[in-house]
């Protein structure tokens, strides 16, 4: 299994599914997957859904916390909702669902020495490196892969003040790349931005609960493109629209294979 692990971190992938079996992973279900896994080398998912033990339980940042207002709990349970259907007197899985969101991928993983230098990193994703509820980036994702959509409910902590009262454009930006990421990431594979175009048209408050729209475009051979609008809770007044150009990308090279 030890051998097996440095295989994938020497970047000698083949495509998911092996890679998923080399890590003692026997099954697959996408819906498992992380949002935090948008831009994610497939060899460092493959690590974190092994049959490795781990340290502990990691901490899905996606659900409910204490510093989420009425509001953003009330979209959260729509949107939660959607996600299961009734058919002929049965519950079934339906064309959304959450993602699940940590603050990083190999955190929780004991593989040996092989992995210390990644395991004892302090790198975090930056959308999920401030412990403190509400205090930073409070979110959660919904993707709708049939329509080839997404949506994410976002709540700005007073950590990501610019104007006074109000959310930095760079904060706005950060969200609108891992959203449209996440969403390319679904549809085309491992991916990488290339352009992120975004136009501001309002100020969010600080505090307010916003929804991020995003939908594929088109798809040109390594090209996805994905475009965004970011509402207010009711879609009734525009924040930020924007479009991104992801490419989709050979993984090997980022773990010098």
């Amino acid at each position: 299994m030890l051998r097996q692990g440095l295989y994938v971190v020497r970047g000698l992938y083949r495509d998911g599914l092996k890679l998923i079996r080399l890590a003692g992973q026997q099954s697959f279900n996408r819906a498992h997957l992380p949002a935090s896994y948008c831009h994610q080398p497939i060899g460092v998912r493959a690590l974190t859904m092994s049959s490795w033990p781990f340290s502990s339980k990691p901490r899905d940042y996606s659900l409910p916390n204490e510093s989420w207002s009425p509001e953003m709990q009330k979209l959260y349970d729509h949107y939660n909702a959607l996600c299961e259907v009734e058919e002929e007197g049965e519950k079934k899985r339906g064309a959304w669902w959450r993602l699940p969101s940590y603050n990083r991928t190999l955190k929780y993983a004991t593989g040996g020495r092989c992995l210390s230098k990644l395991l004892q990193a302090k790198a975090r994703l930056f959308t999920r490196n401030i412990e403190e509820p509400g205090a930073g980036f409070e979110y959660v994702v919904f993707l709708n892969k049939p329509e080839k959509s997404c949506v994410c409910v976002f709540q700005a902590g007073h950590l990501l003040e610019g104007p006074p009262g109000h959310v930095h454009g760079g904060a706005i930006a950060t969200m609108i790349d891992s959203v449209t990421g996440t969403l390319a990431t679904y549809l085309s594979g491992p991916v990488m931005t290339a352009n992120l175009n975004m136009n501001y048209r309002s100020p969010i408050p600080l505090g307010s609960v916003v929804l991020v729209h995003c939908a594929l475009e088109k798809v040109e051979g390594r090209k996805t493109f994905i475009s965004c609008r970011v509402t207010s809770s009711d879609r009734a007044k525009l924040h930020t629209d924007a479009t991104g150009l992801f490419l989709t990308i050979n993984v090997g090279h980022l773990f010098g294979a």
